[in-house]
């Protein structure tokens, strides 16, 4: 934990509300998008649609993220990534985000200088701004952040449009995360490229809408394990999913890792959460976009096996599972 300031640093405190808010703002450019931005009772965003998809997220220090793990920019970059994920999971644009953060009184102001830092970081990715929010106090960091979004006339691709028939695909990394988070439980800090997934992760947020441009019949972030997120589709299109293990990539690195640590490649690309990936459901092999990789089909029933078969053990992260 490194909420704590160094001796003679300033603390939010010090800082009060207020100035703990412009330290969150001032200075930041807005996208054209920002009709209002922060400063008034609510930020005023451009919805030429007619229609915003909005998308919350909390992220608790000891559960989502760890300080001697992670620095603070990380954990701004993730707080952001993991809701704009969500938005692009839609086939919708990002348009603005609005961040809460709770803090203790004695959480060092530089911290969160530097935790803002990665929030606009990953916000200019998609070019958008930080629009508004909220500041309380608290004894533990938490950060949590709406994101909005934009379908440019589309309709939204949900998770219960999937038919018989369909082509499973996904795009992004797979496995990555958890990988780096066994690595960093261990008590290590390398592979980098490993570690920096887990602090992190880099969602396709161009690949939301250009699955949706493609025709894709059902889509989900998938934050939680590919296979648990692969069941909401399931459930909610009430159809089955196979993923066939053969067109699923292990990265040579995921197997270096795993050889080394004891542990198995396939099990952190199948249920390991936290990269952010996309996973689509289309219509037939020819509107598979490219940059997406198919690994699966759709039936009729209601189950995720594997090549055909149930998968033992825990399909992906659940809250408060024993």
């Amino acid at each position: 934990m490194r909420t704590g300031p160094p001796d003679g640093s300033e603390t939010v405190a010090e800082l009060g509300e207020f100035g703990l808010i412009r330290r969150l703002t001032e200075g930041k450019p807005q996208p054209a998008t920002t009709l209002l931005g922060p400063g008034d009772d609510a930020a005023v965003i451009q919805a030429s649609d007619g229609r915003v998809v909005a998308s919350t997220d909390v992220l608790v220090e000891g559960v989502h993220f760890r300080l001697d793990w992670s620095t603070p920019e990380h954990v701004g970059r993730k707080a952001v990534a993991v809701n704009l994920a969500d938005i692009a999971a839609m086939g919708a644009v990002p348009t603005a985000v609005l961040v809460g953060l709770a803090c203790p009184a004695s959480t060092a102001a530089a911290l969160i200088d530097e935790l803002v830092g990665g929030l606009w970081q990953e916000a200019a990715r998609v070019r958008i701004g930080v629009v508004g929010g909220d500041v309380v106090s608290s004894e533990n960091l938490v950060v949590s952040v709406t994101a909005l979004g934009d379908l440019q006339g589309r309709d939204p691709v949900t998770r219960g449009g999937a038919m018989p028939g369909d082509i499973l695909a996904v795009c992004g990394r797979l496995g990555w995360a958890a990988a780096g988070l066994a690595v960093l439980g261990r008590g290590f800090r390398s592979p980098v490229t490993v570690v920096a997934a887990h602090r992190t992760p880099e969602p396709p947020y161009a690949a939301g809408p250009q699955a949706a441009l493609a025709g894709a019949t059902a889509m989900i972030d998938v934050s939680d394990g590919l296979l648990a997120d692969l069941r909401h589709i399931a459930t909610a299109s009430n159809v089955a999913i196979d993923v066939q293990t053969e067109l699923v990539e292990v990265p040579q690195r995921l197997v270096d890792v795993s050889t080394a640590l004891g542990a198995d490649p396939r099990h952190w690309v199948l249920t390991g959460g936290e990269d952010h990936a996309l996973a689509a459901t289309f219509p037939d092999p020819h509107a598979v976009p490219e940059g997406w990789t198919t690994i699966g089909t759709v039936t009729r029933g209601n189950a995720v096996t594997v090549d055909g078969a149930k998968y033992e053990g825990p399909a992906g992260w659940q809250h408060w599972r024993a």
